[in-house]
């Protein structure tokens, strides 16, 4: 309960203004439902039973029963709907702003974060469990309506018999006994139900990106089994969870109605000893009726309250995690093609160190190869000088400024980093290059045309606006690569980094577009390689061997060195 409160009020003050609209209407419908119990105990008295009496009553006395009735009926109404359209404006934006801030601290952790997150876990804390959090906030007006109803009530009777209110007192206990063995025993299994949840879309995310592989070798009924063992433990947690809200529900139900009756066993004999009227008994039997509903909604936000907990903690593991240090001042980068300097850079993925005391520098306008064996470092190196992760040791600078010092938009501006595993949205062609900018066709065909792409975008049947499917998968993956490539020059970068961006093409092409690159392209590149013919293009060549670089040179250089003329042989002998 206290962690409940804690995060209520977290959002009550978030949504302070809509919030105070919806508690002013819930306060309208409470007041407003008390005095429609009094205007009935009073009809009752002075209109109903009069009217079974010699004389009756007036009209004027009726026309003035029914106007009462009418404007207490109204101003509830108002009530209702200032409580409903501004409590739901304020669980709305609560919602909005958990999502944004799962999403913004997304953005801000460092790309290494990721490694340990499923993907099932992530869109389930950015959807499922932003949305739980907020869920106590939708009986929240109500129910402190609700006590208004109470405490008003509870005057009310104090006025109009003792012994009535004490029937009504009975019921308080009652109900927090029952919260109180809810809440122990639901919290465990609401907090398992949201981790099945991501269990779930982990195992349904895996099997949609993995479709390829699910049909290439017929894993449908593994797929279906391990989707069904997820969903099956879900079942069961949420299961557990209604079983206890069934026990928890009836008895909730059940308090005031027990109430009721024992209320019209006692108000009975009052009213048989004259020390109550029947006006006063419909009245105290009206706000027991009254009473049943807001008991429900308060057992709703008691019944809510844990899951939202439970939600919010699971949002809060990834808002504590660490963001990445934004630079509080910038230096802007020189003009023209930037030299890359790596110096004494030192990287460890968990037990492993990646690279050891790297240094090396790329002149400005070179073009370099990254060679090594699997494992050897080329594709963090790369990651690193593309500062989608920081080094554990040492520096990387470009135009001689260090990473961490140059503004975060001017820097990937300038740094374009094109991976072999080539990722396009499920959208036009056009809108894959462009990524939403004002780009003339010239300016697009002009990068097709360098990527070698420009052949197979004009054959597609609607061009630059034919749709891909999701992730490019009507493509080749050669045609993959050469759009990712075109839309990183597009970009006009600088550095342009190509992590074996080209070995899904044939060594001819690959050949035409690196030869297109180097004329046509005023940026210093660096180039993980496999093939002889793009590593004897370079100007450099770096070997990389456990994390070091162990050889530099041209490539008729290194030949001399054994190692690398052993591993040229292996990328020789190697299937293309």
């Amino acid at each position: 309960m206290r962690r409940g409160g804690a995060l209520l009020w977290l959002s009550v003050r978030a949504q302070a203004g809509p919030f105070a609209l919806a508690i002013v209407g819930a306060t309208l419908f409470a007041v407003m439902a008390v005095v429609g119990t009094v205007v009935i105990g009073r009809i009752t008295d002075k209109v109903i039973i009069p009217a079974f009496e010699e004389g009756g009553v007036s009209n004027r006395a009726v026309a003035l029963a029914a106007a009462a009735v009418i404007g207490a009926s109204l101003l509830r109404i108002v009530g209702v709907v200032l409580r409903r359209y501004f409590g739901q404006m304020a669980q709305r934006r609560m919602q909005m702003l958990w999502f944004k801030r799962v999403t913004d601290r997304y953005l801000a952790v460092p790309l290494s974060w990721f490694d340990d997150q499923p993907t099932g876990q992530l869109l389930a804390h950015a959807d499922a469990d932003c949305e739980r959090s907020t869920i106590a906030m939708q009986p929240l007006p109500f129910s402190i309506g609700v006590l208004i109803i109470i405490i008003v009530s509870m005057t009310l009777l104090a006025f109009v018999d003792p012994v009535l209110l004490a029937v009504a007192v009975c019921l308080f206990p009652g109900l927090a006994l029952i919260n109180k063995a809810y809440t122990k025993r639901v919290e465990g299994p609401a907090a398992a139900t949201q981790a099945r949840v991501g269990d779930v879309s982990a195992v349904a995310h895996e099997s949609f990106e993995g479709t390829l592989l699910v049909k290439t070798l017929g894993l449908e009924a593994r797929e279906v089994a391990r989707l069904k063992e997820k969903a099956d433990q879900l079942r069961q947690e949420r299961l557990i969870v209604g079983r206890l809200r069934a026990g928890f529900e009836p008895g909730l139900d059940a308090l005031p109605s027990l109430g009721t009756i024992a209320l019209l066993w006692l108000g009975a004999g009052r009213l048989a000893s004259g020390a109550i009227t029947t006006g006063q008994l419909v009245q105290a039997m009206v706000l027991f009726g009254i009473l049943a509903f807001p008991f429900r909604i308060v057992g709703f936000l008691l019944e809510e309250l844990p899951r939202a907990v439970v939600a919010n903690d699971r949002v809060q593991q990834v808002l504590v995690a660490p963001k990445r240090l934004l630079p509080t001042t910038t230096v802007a980068l020189p003009t023209g093609p930037l030299d890359v300097v790596l110096d004494a850079v030192s990287f460890t993925h968990g037990p492993d160190a990646v690279l050891r005391d790297v240094s090396a520098r790329v002149a400005p306008g070179e073009v370099v190869a990254l060679v090594g064996a699997t494992g050897s470092g080329k594709s963090t190196l790369c990651s690193l000088i593309a500062h989608l992760i920081d080094p554990d040791a040492g520096s990387v600078l470009i135009g001689g400024v260090p990473l961490p010092e140059t503004d975060p938009v001017e820097f990937h501006r300038t740094t374009a980093l094109v991976f072999q595993e080539s990722f396009l949205f499920s959208d036009s062609v056009r809108e894959n290059l462009s990524l939403g900018d004002d780009i003339d066709d010239d300016v697009i065909f002009a990068a097709l045309d360098i990527a070698k792409a420009r052949s197979f975008v004009e054959r597609l049947p609607h061009g630059l606006d034919e749709k891909l499917g999701e992730r490019g998968v009507t493509l080749s993956g050669g045609q993959r690569q050469r759009l990712s490539l075109a839309r990183a020059l597009l970009r006009q970068p600088r550095v342009l980094l190509l992590d074996d961006a080209t070995s899904a093409v044939d060594a001819t092409v690959e050949r035409a577009i690196l030869d297109g690159l180097r004329h046509s392209v005023a940026a210093t590149t660096v180039i993980v390689a496999h093939r002889i013919s793009t590593i004897a293009l370079a100007d450099r060549v770096l070997m990389l061997d456990g994390g070091r670089i162990t050889a530099e040179g041209t490539h008729h250089e290194l030949l001399a060195q054994p190692s690398y003329a052993a591993l040229v042989r292996a990328y020789e002998q190697a299937p293309l």
